[in-house]
Parts: C-alpha cells; structure tokens; sequence
C-alpha cells in the first residue's frame, strides 16, 4: 500500500514539474494554443506627414516575424512586400500585406524586416526604403535604427484563433516615425497594431478655415500636454498623439483620424501650421467616443475654439 501511495506521491510532482515548466516557455503574452494554428489578415495604414516638401514615404517590406517562446518566427505565407507609399495610406486607408498563419496563441507583437540599412551604415545606391521630394530632388534613403538585428516592431495586443481569423491593421505613423537627423532620414519604430474589427473612427467638417494647413491630432482623454506643441522638431511635434488627420481641403475641410481603439475617449487637438512648419494649438474637443466598426461624427468650427 506504501508503495502506490509513494508511486502516486511522485507521479504528482512529475506533473507539477512539467506543468512548472511549460508554463515558463512563454514569455508573458505571447502564449501558444497547443495544436493549432490560426490565420493573420495584416494591412498596412498610416497617419500622414506634417511636411509639404516630402511627396512619399516609400518601404519595402522583406519578411514579417512574430514572437513565441522567446524566439522570433517568419510568418508563413505570401505578403505584398511593395514598396508601398504610406502617404497614399491615411485618412482611413489601408493596404492588404497578406493572409499568414500562425500558432493560436495570444501576442503583443510582430517585426517587420525591410530593406533599409542601418542608422551607422552608408546608403545604397538604389535603396529600397526612401523618401521622395515634392521639388523632384533625388530621393533620400531611409534607415533604421538597428534594423537588421532588430527589425522594426510593432507593438498591441491580439487573439489568434485556432482554425480562425484575425484582421490586424498596422499603423506606421510616418509624422512621428520619419526624422530628420543631419543628413539623414531615420525611420523610427512607431507601429501600432490594431484589431481592424475592433477600432473605429472620428471624422467630421472644419469649418471657419484660414490661409495655413490644419492638422487634427487625436490623444486618449487628459492625455495631452501643452508642452507638446513644441516637443521635437516641427514635424515632429505633438509626439503621444494616438494618430492624427491632415484636413482635405478638395472637400471643403474634412478630416478622418482612423483605426483608433473603441476602448478609450479621445480629446481632439486641432493646430495650424505656417509656411515654415511651425504648430500652434487653436483649440480641442473633449471627450469623444468611439465606437467599434463605426464613424463617430465631430465637425470642428475653428471660430468657436
């Protein structure tokens, strides 16, 4: 009888030892469901540029990796790779990389390799991540910060489900990633990733408009600071903003800041910028709700700010 009780006894701590372990492969958030693989329908979206002299924001995309048990994996499947101009990709508008699969699992994030040389190294002759003049000057390469070793990261939570789909929609944000440092454009790690299904979306007329360019920056509730009005270069400025909207002044004034999560309220910063890129803060609007799947609709007079 001792001995089945003692057999039992250390079939127990066998098994606290193996459910000890596999518990520890993970890393926090990205966790696998064993036995399962799901499939990832990734898109690509952009805010846009406060510049007027920059025409496209070029990348090329070489490989797509995601992270699981503490090792970066290639996603399979085929993508769009481009190049892609994220300029013609704001103000709602996104573009299909590819359908990917992956093990069911929960992650936090993804890296994107692309053909960009790293911050230290020289430029290529025909890079293929680039910036392009609206005054048809030769086109500037773009660099990462370590990207060969890194890649560039994309950071938010998503749910993949077994023999499920799950639609993501990465967001550059070229206002705040590209920067100008010397002779230098370097592109920044500054992607969001959202559940396409899940975000929303703030749109609305703008009314009372004067001679300069308007730009609609959006921040989670009480999140803005005035000091961000000058943080950073001029095109850099308003640095935590969620994303942001460039009016479209064919239409009279309208603007769309898109893929914004349905799990905050939004304070709306409107500033104008002069011919010299310099922002100044006409007003706000406080406290705007977002609905998943939906358009919530906020028209701005800038007379009453």
């Amino acid at each position: 009888m001792d001995g089945i009780k003692g057999l039992f006894q250390a079939m127990c701590l066998m098994l606290a030892a193996w459910l000890l372990l596999g518990g520890c492969a993970y890393e926090s958030g990205d966790s696998s469901d064993s036995g399962g693989t799901g499939t990832l329908v990734l898109s690509l979206s952009d805010a846009p540029v406060n510049a007027d002299n920059i025409a496209g924001v070029w990348i090329t995309i070489t490989g797509i990796e995601y992270k699981l048990n503490n090792k970066w994996t290639s996603l399979e499947g085929d993508f769009d790779g481009g190049p892609h101009n994220l300029l013609q990709l704001t103000g709602g508008n996104s573009s299909l990389l590819g359908q990917l699969t992956l093990e069911a699992g929960e992650y936090k994030n993804i890296r994107f390799q692309l053909d960009a040389p790293d911050e230290g190294e020289s430029a290529p002759a025909n890079p293929g991540s680039y910036i392009e003049f609206s005054d048809g000057s030769a086109n500037a390469a773009l660099f990462v910060p370590s990207g060969a070793q890194t890649g560039y990261k994309a950071l938010g939570d998503f749910s993949v489900p077994a023999n499920g789909t799950v639609d993501l929609t990465a967001d550059f944000d070229a206002r705040k990633a590209v920067v100008e440092a010397g002779s230098k454009f370097i592109l920044k790690p500054t992607i969001r990733l959202i559940v396409t299904d899940e975000a929303g979306a703030i749109s609305g007329a703008v009314t009372n408009l004067g001679a300069n360019g308007v730009v609609v920056h959006a921040y989670e509730a009480d999140t803005y600071a005035a000091s961000e009005e000058t943080a950073g270069s001029n095109d850099n400025a308003f640095p935590n903003a969620v994303s942001s909207s460039n009016l479209v002044q064919t239409e009279g004034g309208t603007y769309t800041v898109a893929f914004l999560s349905a799990a905050f309220a939004y304070d709306l910063v409107i500033a104008e910028y002069d011919a010299d890129g310099t922002a100044t803060v006409l007003g706000s609007l406080s406290g705007i709700t977002v609905t998943s799947g939906a358009t919530t609709t906020a028209d701005i007079d800038l007379s009453a700010l």
